[in-house]
């Protein structure tokens, strides 16, 4: 395989993938105060961090992790940050 077809090929699979987490998205819904420790999705809605992973406390009320539409508040979470 030369440098053009693994070009066009890796091109392919990012437009491939985009697509897939694009319907897998519309699918999940923030959810929070339901992340445990460490496991948060992204950055604290308070400011307190910015980035996946840094959460401190389980259950952080401006913690917010991806859930499966229509079950955040079934596992006792909410669908907007505190304020």
């Amino acid at each position: 395989m030369n440098k053009r077809q693994a070009l066009i090929a890796a091109a392919l699979a990012t437009v491939c993938a985009a697509g897939v987490a694009n319907a897998a998205d519309k699918e999940k819904e923030k959810c929070y105060g339901v992340a445990k420790a460490g496991q948060n999705d992204c950055a604290a809605a308070n400011g307190s961090h910015s980035c996946a992973g840094q959460s401190k406390t389980d259950m952080g009320a401006n913690e917010w992790k991806y859930v499966a539409k229509g079950t955040c508040e079934k596992v006792s979470g909410k669908l907007s940050a505190p304020k």
